[in-house]
């Protein structure tokens, strides 16, 4: 039922099947990316096409991750917030002095430039909106989530996967891996564990991320899987960049080799 989908411990394993089945349609055709990269849940499908996580392991890791998530977002209750039209150090030095012992408010997604995602205590977060209003924001607008993701509330969440990810096979990955942690290139298995226990309650450096990739040579950006957030996001970071998207198997029919 579409009720149950929109619950993330359904989402999350949803998306994941569908754009990992995008992906390895995609090579079958032979279009071979030469980097990949994720946003949040998107690292373990990146880590999937790149041949480090397999298929299972990785769904299996996805429903964990939704679950325990879920539950943290029960055990320190929390909200998020996009704010638009700030600088990322404005934001992070708004978040700064408004955190204390007992709340926590932080920068958890650097979108592109004038967007970023603030994450943390719920009186936190709506304390930090109006700040950021006052501050001269465009916009502060809280999201519908179940929790404040990729922050330290996340921590029981992140304790529990990380106990999984310790167990389970990884490997070399056949491509560079970009981190949502570090926003840097990896291959090295212990690396890309590292970086995926270390996801959850930290904040996702995207921007920098695509800057690395262009760095790197990147000139063409392919979001496979279900919406268009990145395409824009990726547009909004450098227009040069040519921005496509695959979300069903129609639309793979008509793409030409990159």
């Amino acid at each position: 039922p579409e009720e149950k989908l929109k619950e993330t411990q359904y989402t999350q394993p949803a998306i994941y099947i569908i754009s990992v089945i995008l992906g390895y349609i995609l090579l079958e055709k032979g279009l071979q990316p030469d980097m990949v990269a994720g946003h949040s849940l998107g690292e373990y499908s990146a880590c999937t096409i790149a041949g480090s996580l397999a298929f299972e392991t990785g769904l299996s890791l996805v429903k964990l991750r939704a679950e325990s998530m879920q539950d943290a977002g029960i055990t320190n209750p929390g909200t998020m917030a996009a704010i638009i039209g700030m600088t990322d150090e404005d934001v992070i030095s708004m978040c700064n002095t408004i955190s204390s012992d007992e709340s926590v408010v932080v920068a958890a997604n650097f979108n592109c430039p004038g967007q970023v995602v603030i994450s943390g205590d719920i009186n936190a977060v709506h304390e930090a909106m109006g700040k950021a209003h006052d501050l001269g924001a465009r916009m502060a607008k809280e999201l519908n989530v179940s929790g404040a993701f990729h922050s330290p509330l996340m921590d029981p969440a992140k304790k529990r996967l990380s106990a999984a990810l310790d167990t389970i096979e990884i490997n070399t990955a056949t491509m560079p891996v970009y981190a949502n942690v570090t926003a840097q290139p990896t291959t090295e298995a212990d690396e890309l564990r590292s970086n995926l226990k270390n996801q959850l309650d930290c904040p996702v450096k995207w921007h920098e991320t695509i800057d690395n990739m262009k760095t790197a040579g990147a000139t063409e950006m392919m979001e496979v899987g279900p919406g268009r957030v990145l395409q824009g996001l990726t547009r909004r970071i450098d227009k040069k960049l040519i921005s496509k998207g695959v979300e069903t198997l129609e639309q793979i029919e008509g793409i030409a080799h990159v």
